[in-house]
């Protein structure tokens, strides 16, 4: 098998404007699902499904759609696909100086400035700001040139103050200087998203990186703050609970699908990861559906 390194997407923004504005649906399926990175901001709005989030180190599950900001060449995969079951996907692209060198700097636009900084790590957003930017991001899609412009700054003003948000890499990642460790660590990522239901030796990954054990895991937690066998288990983990919220798998059924062959450890580890064991988890989805 033939591993990728991170795709870099070339982005223009759309003629006579200064970002990029994209929204898919049905007819219009966005294909970009995966690993890639590329120097403007990334905004998403996926209105309602379920899915996958990966962002650097981090990787989650998401239920009822998903409201985040990616920053600057921060590696990710694509968060739809045809499994996921959004109605539809809206996505805004723009530079860091989109708006010109120096416009962040004054003092109006001090508190978007923080935000677009800490969207380096990463940030997904909840409740009612969720469905409130969902909604004026969509609406761009008939609006003039520069309604839209307008409408972008308020969106970046709502995200500046509200406190309905997560970090979601927490310690930072991002694309390295050293070009040999970003080969390094991107092939570990495409091994692990392909291969996170079966064991994965730590030998084969110090193999797989032309390094010693010791030194592989060194070189990984320093990149990702989390030890090898966390990041596979949280993996795990994020599968199984798309499981329990999609399939009418048993607990167990759930716990081995999902790479782990220990049904207590699965339950602690759930449990420790999630803030319920699986059976909670699922019971509290079905109640919330109906």
């Amino acid at each position: 098998m033939i591993l990728q390194k991170p795709t870099f997407e070339s982005i223009s923004p759309d003629f006579g404007t200064s970002f990029a504005y994209q929204k898919f649906d049905e007819r219009t399926t966005n294909v970009n699902n995966v690993w890639h990175y590329h120097p403007e901001i990334e905004l998403v709005f996926v209105n309602g499904g379920t899915g996958r989030r990966q962002v650097g180190s981090n990787v989650s599950y998401y239920t009822w759609g998903t409201l985040i900001i990616v920053g600057s060449n921060l590696p990710h995969c694509g968060f739809t696909n045809e499994d996921t079951g959004n109605s539809c996907e809206t996505v805004i692209h723009m530079k860091p100086d989109f708006l010109g060198a120096d416009f962040f700097n004054i003092p109006e636009m001090a508190s978007i400035k923080r935000l677009l900084h800490v969207a380096n790590r990463g940030i997904v957003f909840s409740g009612e700001t969720k469905a409130r930017v969902g909604a004026m991001m969509e609406a761009m899609e008939h609006q003039t040139d520069f309604e839209r412009l307008v409408s972008q700054l308020n969106i970046l003003n709502d995200l500046a103050h509200t406190e309905e948000y997560r970090i979601l890499n927490a310690d930072g990642f991002s694309l390295l200087s050293d070009v040999k460790d970003n080969d390094r660590i991107n092939l570990v990522f495409n091994y692990v998203k392909t291969h996170f239901k079966e064991e994965i030796p730590l030998k084969d990954m110090a193999d797989l990186t032309n390094l010693t054990i010791p030194s592989f895991c060194r070189f990984f937690k320093k990149i990702t703050n989390k030890t090898f066998t966390q990041f596979v288990n949280e993996y795990r983990l994020v599968h199984a609970s798309k499981l329990l919220a999609e399939q009418p798998l048993s607990i167990t059924e759930v716990c081995f699908a999902s790479g782990f062959n220990n049904f207590s450890h699965f339950n602690k580890k759930f449990k420790a990861f999630v803030g319920q064991n699986p059976s909670e988890y699922r019971k509290e989805l079905r109640t919330v559906l109906e």
